[in-house]
């Protein structure tokens, strides 16, 4: 089996719809698997401990988790056009991962959700691109061959899925974004498995 990582965090609950749909998309490759897995928050209070299992939603990611997997696909909320910092401090710790080139080559892609229209999503898609580019893996984006990447009138964009969640963040996931969650988590899917057959 071909096993994506779909590693997130997510605040108001946004993003963790989105890793869902991308786990969704996932998932329709025969053959695929998607282990969702999201960050503990980060605390005001240097080297604040938190607990080892969350209350709800997927557990932590571990660096085995990025070990093992064949590709992977990242999500956070745009904070001031950039990732948010618990995702930002989990990937500040993958030096190890680094040094042993356990990433490198293995496909990866980005998702976003932001509260306005020019809220920076597209550069906080950019900014989760640059560890994976240093750690070596092949970044994935969507290519305007999809539908909804033409349509959407609210998020969507060739550096990876996105949603306007509003100021509030009640506004829901829509048809052409939910569109392209899924086509990323594809994607990537079907990219890792043909570079698990070339290998196997």
């Amino acid at each position: 089996m071909t096993e994506i990582l779909v590693l997130y965090y997510s605040r108001h609950g946004n993003v963790s719809e989105m890793a869902n749909l991308v786990a969704r998309g996932v998932t329709s490759v025969t053959n695929c698997i998607a282990t969702v897995r999201t960050v503990p928050p980060v605390s005001t209070t240097t080297e604040c401990v938190d607990n080892e299992v969350p209350e709800t939603g997927p557990p932590f990611v571990s660096h085995e988790d990025l070990s093992r997997c064949d590709g992977m696909i990242l999500g956070s909320p745009t904070r001031f056009g950039n990732m948010a910092a618990p995702l930002k401090y989990f990937l500040d710790s993958t030096s190890d991962l680094w040094l042993s080139g356990a990433m490198i080559n293995k496909p990866a892609g980005v998702f976003t959700s932001s509260a306005t229209t020019h809220g920076g999503q597209e550069s906080t898609l950019l900014s989760m691109m640059l560890p994976l580019l240093h750690h070596g893996m092949m970044i994935v984006g969507l290519p305007y061959s999809e539908p909804a990447l033409n349509r959407t009138k609210s998020g969507g964009t060739p550096y990876g899925a996105s949603h306007i969640c509003g100021a509030d963040n009640k506004i829901s996931i829509t048809a052409d974004e939910k569109e392209l969650c899924m086509a990323l988590g594809e994607r990537i899917a079907t990219i890792a498995k043909s570079f698990d057959s070339k290998i196997n």
